[in-house]
C-alpha cells in the first residue's frame, strides 16, 4: 500500500497503529469477509434497463438481479460525468476533495486511500478490469486521451492504487472490436489495454468489448475461488459510451430500430452480467459475494443519435445535476444477507461503497469522519436503516446540488441562486418550491456551503497531515 495513503486511513478510521489482520511480508492472513464485485457501465441512463420499464431494451440478467437482490430506486452517481464518479467508488469521498473535477482532469493522488488498498491489507486479492479514467496508463507511448511519452504528471494506473491484476484502458473504446477505429476498419483506435506490469495486451481483443473484459475478470475470480482467497473485482464496462457499435447478432434483435447499436451493446453487456452471475454460482461463491451494479452517470445528450439512451421521466441527462444526470440504475446481490428481493427509496450512491465495505469487514469508522462523504449501507442491507443519516452533496463545474431523504436544492450558477424540489412528491423536478419553503432552502443552502468548504479544504491537502 502507498505509505501516505495507509497513514491517512489510520487517521480517518481511528485505528491505532495498523489495520486488523494486516499482511506482513509474504504471509497472508485470509479475511473472513465476503468477496466484492463492483460493476459499472458508462453513460447508461436510469431508464436503460428492462426492470425500469424500457419498452424495447432486453436486459434479462439485470432484471433477474433486480428480482433477487436489493434494488436501489434512488441510487446516485457522485457526478454527472465518469471520472469523478469512478474516484468516489473507490474512496468514499467526493472527487472535489482530491482534484478530479471532471473527465480527463486530475488523477488518483498517492495520498488517497482506495478500497483496493484497504482490502488487500486484509488478505484480499484485487483486480481491475475495463475503463479506469483516473489517471494515465503509460509514460512511454501515445495512448488514449492523455497518455504521452515522457509525460508523468497524471500517471496513476490501477496497479499503483492497490490492484494486483489489471486489464485496463485509460478511457473509452468502441463497444465492438475495441481496438479498431470503426466497424471494419484496420486502423487502431488509439487506446490500449494494459496489464498490471504496464504492458500492452494484444490478444483476444475482437468482438463485444464487454465480453473481452469479462474474459479477463472471470479467470481472476476462478483462481481466487480455487485458492480460497477473498477477492475484490472491479469491472468497469465501456458500454454504452460512444463509439457505440453492436455486433450483427445483437443488431438483429433490434432490426429497424434507430437505436439498434445502442440497445444491442447494452444487451451484449447484460449477457456478460448473466455469465458472471452464473460463474459465481458454479464456483459456489455467489452466496458470500457482494455483487454491485450501477452506471457512472446519466445518458448522453438526447440530440445525440448515436447514444440515444433514456433517463426515464427524470429531468436532465449526462453533465447535469438534475436527477437524470446522476440518478442511475443501482443493484446489489448478496444472497447470504439479502434473502429475497427488496426495493429501497432511501438515497444511496457510489460514495457509499467504501464505508460499506469497511463496515462489513469490521474496521473502525466511529463518528463517520467528515472527509468520508459516504455512509455504510450495512444497516440498510440488514433492514434497520429507515433514512439516510446525512445528505449527499454534488458539485460539477458551475452546478451545485444537495439531496436529503426528501428535498433537493439545485443551482446552475455556482450558488448565486437555488431551486428547491420535493423528490418524493415531484421526482421529475417540475415544480420549484423555493419560494414556498424558504426555511428548508436556507437550511440546506447553509449545509451545502459548509460541505463545499470542507471539500475545498481537502483539495488543498489539509486531509494529508
Amino acid at each position: 500500500m502507498k505509505r501516505r495513503g495507509f497513514l491517512k486511513l489510520v487517521g480517518l478510521l481511528g485505528v491505532s497503529g495498523c489495520l486488523p489482520e494486516r499482511i506482513s511480508g509474504d504471509s497472508v492472513k485470509r479475511a473472513a469477509g465476503p468477496n466484492i464485485i463492483l460493476c459499472m457501465t458508462d453513460d447508461q441512463g436510469w431508464g436503460d434497463v428492462g426492470y425500469n420499464g424500457h419498452a424495447t431494451l432486453k436486459t434479462p440478467n439485470l432484471d433477474k438481479m433486480s428480482k433477487s437482490g436489493l434494488r436501489f430506486d434512488r441510487f446516485y452517481a457522485a457526478a454527472p460525468v465518469c471520472s469523478p464518479t469512478r474516484g468516489s467508488a473507490i474512496t468514499g469521498r467526493h472527487p472535489y476533495r482530491y482534484g478530479i473535477y471532471g473527465a480527463n482532469t486530475g488523477h488518483m493522488r498517492p495520498e488517497e486511500v482506495t478500497l483496493a488498498e484497504v482490502v488487500r491489507e486484509q488478505g484480499y486479492r484485487t483486480g481491475h478490469f475495463g475503463k479506469w479514467h483516473l489517471g494515465t496508463m503509460t509514460t512511454t507511448m501515445k495512448d488514449s486521451n492523455r497518455g504521452r511519452a515522457g509525460k508523468s504528471e497524471h500517471y496513476s494506473p490501477p496497479q499503483d492504487n492497490g490492484f494486483d491484476v489489471c486489464f485496463t484502458t485509460e478511457s473509452k473504446v468502441p463497444t465492438w472490436d475495441p481496438m479498431k477505429k470503426g466497424s471494419g476498419s484496420s486502423k487502431h483506435y488509439g487506446t490500449h489495454y494494459f496489464n498490471e506490469k504496464g504492458e500492452v495486451v494484444t490478444d483476444n481483443l475482437e468482438g463485444d468489448d464487454s465480453r473481452v473484459i469479462m474474459d479477463r475478470a472471470i479467470p481472476f475470480i476462478q483462481k481466487a475461488a480455487k485458492d480460497e482467497i477473498p477477492f475484490l473485482a472491479i469491472i468497469w464496462f465501456h458500454t454504452p459510451h460512444k463509439p457505440v457499435i453492436a455486433g450483427d447478432e445483437y443488431l438483429a434483435m433490434y432490426e429497424g430500430h434507430p437505436g439498434a447499436h445502442y440497445l444491442g451493446c447494452l444487451t451484449a453487456m447484460d449477457e456478460q452480467m448473466g455469465r458472471l452471475r452464473g460463474e459465481l454460482r458454479k464456483l459456489d461463491v455467489a452466496d458470500n459475494t457482494m455483487l454491485f451494479f450501477c452506471s457512472d452517470n446519466g445518458p448522453e445528450d438526447s440530440k445525440d443519435t448515436e447514444a440515444n439512451g433514456t433517463a426515464g421521466h427524470f429531468r436532465g441527462r449526462k453533465r447535469s445535476l438534475y436527477e437524470g444526470g446522476v440518478r442511475v440504475p443501482g443493484l446489489l446481490e448478496w444472497p447470504a444477507k439479502i434473502k429475497k428481493n427488496r426495493i429501497t427509496e432511501i438515497p444511496c450512491g457510489t460514495i457509499d461503497y467504501f464505508p460499506t465495505v469497511i463496515d462489513v469487514l469490521g474496521l473502525d469508522m466511529k463518528g463517520k469522519p467528515e472527509p468520508i462523504d459516504g455512509v455504510s449501507l450495512l444497516p440498510l442491507i440488514e433492514g434497520t436503516m429507515k433514512k439516510r443519516p446525512r445528505p449527499i452533496g454534488f458539485q460539477a463545474r458551475n452546478q451545485l446540488a444537495l439531496s436529503d431523504n426528501r428535498y433537493k436544492i439545485y443551482s446552475s450558477n455556482s450558488g448565486k441562486s437555488f431551486e428547491l424540489y420535493d423528490l418524493i412528491e415531484d421526482p421529475s423536478e417540475a415544480n420549484d418550491i423555493a419560494a414556498e419553503k424558504p426555511e428548508i432552502l436556507k437550511e440546506m443552502t447553509q449545509t451545502l456551503q459548509e460541505w463545499q468548504q470542507s471539500c475545498k479544504d481537502s483539495d488543498e491537502g489539509k486531509d494529508y497531515k
